[in-house]
């Protein structure tokens, strides 16, 4: 059923969503190091259109994979699914996701089409009455050697965009003024429980190439100066989805951000001063991605 509830009451839904998967110590954008399941963050679809799901939807139907540990990408509404003779077995609950329609106003004698932001459920594969649960895979060891390798996938990628990007022996950084990338040197990125070293290194660029998408000549973003800062939440938030999106689509895990509570405390409180902080983000991410993506010829 869809629910036509005005755009700030959805915006606090959704903030509400996301915020009790934080409280619970869940960070609904980063692969959980005992997730041994390939679609919980592959980027969701729509099992009749083929289409994959952008923004904020991502993120809450990913966030519904982990709570209710789903083994499938795929998602429709419950009539889409009765369309296909698929039902959803008895007692299962929708997982939501949202869209914008418009309805006209008479703006000075000039009908105008508004934007409203609507609410409505969708079922994974997973919900249906035909869905017979596969096999878990089993965990891969990581390599016991603290050593990245290379992707020439996302090397591909990543040249494709012509950034530059420098080594040097501090953090990782995408300086505006020089329009430049600074990463650490590969061999100073380690192993960890929730990701390989490769992993680690290609994630922290791939977070700096979104950083480096919002320059004023490319998708011309404001960053502000620190994390109180809301522009600055923001476009951190802007890369974390961004990288999170990119990474899913390579198939390689995120780099765990070391304080967990800290960092899931940080954006706790940045959510609960904005409720549009999550909606702006991710739209902007799946922007930055797409922008990222055109500059590949293939």
């Amino acid at each position: 059923m869809t629910n036509t509830t005005a755009r700030t009451d959805v915006q606090q839904l959704v903030t509400d969503t996301i915020i009790q998967q934080l409280e619970q110590g869940t960070i609904p954008w980063q692969k959980p190091w005992n997730d041994n399941n390939p679609f919980s963050f592959s980027i969701p679809k729509n099992f009749v259109s083929g289409n994959h799901y952008r923004g904020i939807n991502i993120v809450l139907l990913w966030a519904a994979s982990l709570k209710n540990k789903y083994q499938s990408n795929e998602w429709a509404s419950f009539k889409q699914w009765a369309e296909r003779k698929e039902y959803v077995r008895k007692g299962e609950k929708g997982n939501l996701i949202v869209y914008y329609d418009t309805f006209d106003r008479d703006v000075d004698g000039e009908i105008q089409k508004i934007p409203y932001l609507k609410s409505y459920y969708v079922f994974n594969k997973c919900q249906l009455q035909s869905y017979q649960p596969e096999e878990p895979l089993k965990d891969e060891p990581f390599n016991v050697f603290d050593f990245t390798t290379r992707i020439e996938t996302v090397d591909e990628f990543v040249e494709n965009t012509q950034a530059i990007i420098e080594s040097h022996d501090s953090g990782a950084c995408y300086i505006p003024l020089q329009d430049k990338i600074m990463m650490p040197y590969r061999e100073l990125f380690k192993n960890t429980a929730t990701c390989t070293a490769t992993e680690g290194f290609y994630s922290t660029l791939l977070h700096e190439l979104t950083h480096w998408s919002g320059a004023k000549h490319r998708l011309d973003r404001t960053k502000g100066k620190k994390f109180g800062d809301n522009a600055y939440a923001f476009e951190e938030l802007t890369a974390e989805f961004g990288a999170a999106f990119l990474c899913a689509e390579f198939g390689i895990g995120t780099l765990d951000k070391g304080d967990h509570a800290g960092y899931i405390e940080n954006w706790l409180t940045a959510l609960k001063n904005d409720k549009t902080l999550l909606f702006t983000a991710a739209s902007q991410a799946s922007k930055a991605v797409d922008y990222l993506k055109a500059l590949s010829p293939n």
